[in-house]
């Protein structure tokens, strides 16, 4: 979603959060920050909502999938022109307060032959006349973080699916609404994280299900980019995302990395994560950066920020693996999420992709990813390659959004559901309790509630 209100809707401009902290976020001090709490870990736990369903979901096929987008904006638009080149989709209804975005992408639309969506946009909540009002199957939404959580839970009360970008949630109590919401209404609640479908990690998951690395035991993975221009930004995400550093010291974007490690390590399908630990260093990137570009006495070289440059969080699994997980988005540094698995007869490494299997490679020498490719290529990327040429970031989210679809139309459980949007997401706060409380460990609930260990593992996908 665009960040300028209406004129008339007498709500702040995004802009003005910048100024309110805790409370432009829509935050509470004890709530949304258990990190600023000391003494023992919150409670976790939902044990009202009794046990999680015995399979993965799975809800009736459609013939075609009706969908309403919230935010259509960057990622949001984005995601407008994938489904405009899936085939049993009806773009039905946009929903955006920037009104010439909004007819914009709906030009998009009726320019692809199409019947022009219906428009909201009065305000920052018209999303909710959206779900109620439209007949639609599926609520995407790609707006600022704080918006995911009330977008899902009017979609699923309204009776439509509901698809989220990244993260989910940043607050514990959201993360269980999801799952909660989820299972009372019976529709997904899916995070759409794009990363578990780029080509060298959906070539790693195919390489750990052939057996090539051993036995995984480790891995490392993180979210290290390079974003101090984009937060200060007069636009987009510069108008709410440097606020989050104002007010919160954790791993404020875990999913990126964390969300293709969970998968080759079957986390929610035969393992769980088990606690994390969590430490921040210093913050000083943000403001030395507003010191080098805005003059003396300016507004932004008087911020403060509370987000350490470098977060390092651990965490152990029920099964005794262990994940290192970084977050830095305040220094200068080249693009990186890391991804390395080890596993106990070799190793992919990322940035650059390279790849050790013992008997295989030349002993002690990396090989080059693309040494392997050819053979070990995921069959997914084999079979849509070419429909997904010139989509954003590489073609994965072509890929993610065709699965999305897929799924819907064949009455299938999608590939990431409800637990894992709240398994990823929750890390960001549960790491912000622990670099509050000196690193001390902190359970990561079951979201599951124990079926973890029967549900089934995640297959080789064909198109």
């Amino acid at each position: 979603m665009s960040n300028r209100p209406p004129a008339d809707s007498g709500s702040l401009p995004r802009r003005d959060l910048l100024k309110l902290g805790v409370a432009g976020l829509g935050l509470s001090a004890t709530a949304a920050m258990p990190g600023l709490a000391s003494g023992d870990a919150p409670n976790q736990e939902r044990p009202d909502l009794g046990p999680a369903p015995a399979t993965p979901f799975a809800a009736q096929p459609l013939d075609a999938v009706r969908v309403g987008f919230v935010g259509v904006g960057g990622m949001g638009g984005a995601h407008v022109r994938n489904f405009l080149g899936l085939a049993d989709v009806e773009i039905t209804a946009l929903c955006d307060i920037n009104e010439a975005r909004n007819t914009e992408v709906a030009s998009w639309v009726t320019e692809d032959g199409r019947p022009r969506p219906a428009m909201y946009g009065r305000n920052e909540t018209d999303f909710v006349r959206m779900c109620e009002t439209e007949d639609l199957d599926l609520v995407l939404t790609a707006t600022p973080w704080e918006w995911h959580v009330p977008v899902c839970v009017a979609a699923m009360e309204n009776g439509k699916h509901a698809a989220t970008e990244v993260p989910a949630a940043y607050r514990t109590e959201d993360c269980w609404k999801m799952v909660e919401y989820a299972e009372k209404y019976q529709r997904h609640c899916v995070m759409m994280e794009n990363c578990n479908y780029d080509r060298p990690e959906m070539m790693v998951f195919h390489m750990a299900r052939l057996g090539l690395f051993g036995e995984i035991l480790h891995a490392e993975c993180g979210y290290l980019h390079d974003l101090r221009s984009i937060k200060f930004s007069e636009t987009g995400e510069g108008l709410w995302r440097r606020a989050h550093a104002m007010v919160r010291d954790a791993n404020l974007y875990p999913t990126h990395g964390l969300g293709p490690v969970a998968n080759v390590m079957d986390i929610n399908r035969g393992d769980r994560f088990d606690y994390l630990v969590s430490m921040s260093s210093p913050s000083r990137g943000l403001q030395e950066w507003a010191e080098a570009h805005y003059p003396e006495g300016h507004a932004k070289r008087q911020e403060r920020y509370m987000l350490g440059d470098v977060n390092t969080t651990m965490i152990k699994t029920v099964q005794g693996k262990t994940i290192y997980l970084g977050h830095d988005t305040n220094l200068p540094r080249p693009y990186s999420r890391i991804h390395m698995v080890q596993g106990t007869r070799g190793l992919f490494q990322g940035y650059p992709n390279r790849v050790y299997l013992e008997g295989m490679s030349p002993e002690h020498r990396w090989q080059d990813w693309m040494e392997l490719r050819e053979e070990f290529d995921h069959p997914l990327w084999k079979d849509l390659e070419a429909q997904s040429e010139g989509a954003g970031h590489g073609g994965m989210d072509f890929i993610e959004d065709y699965r999305l679809v897929k799924c819907l139309l064949e009455g299938k459980p999608t590939d990431m559901n409800v637990y894992d949007a709240a398994a990823l997401s929750v890390i960001t706060p549960l790491s912000e309790w622990s670099v509050a409380n000196r690193s001390r460990p902190i359970d990561v609930p079951d979201f599951t509630r124990g079926r973890w260990a029967q549900w089934p593992k995640l297959e080789i996908l064909r198109a």
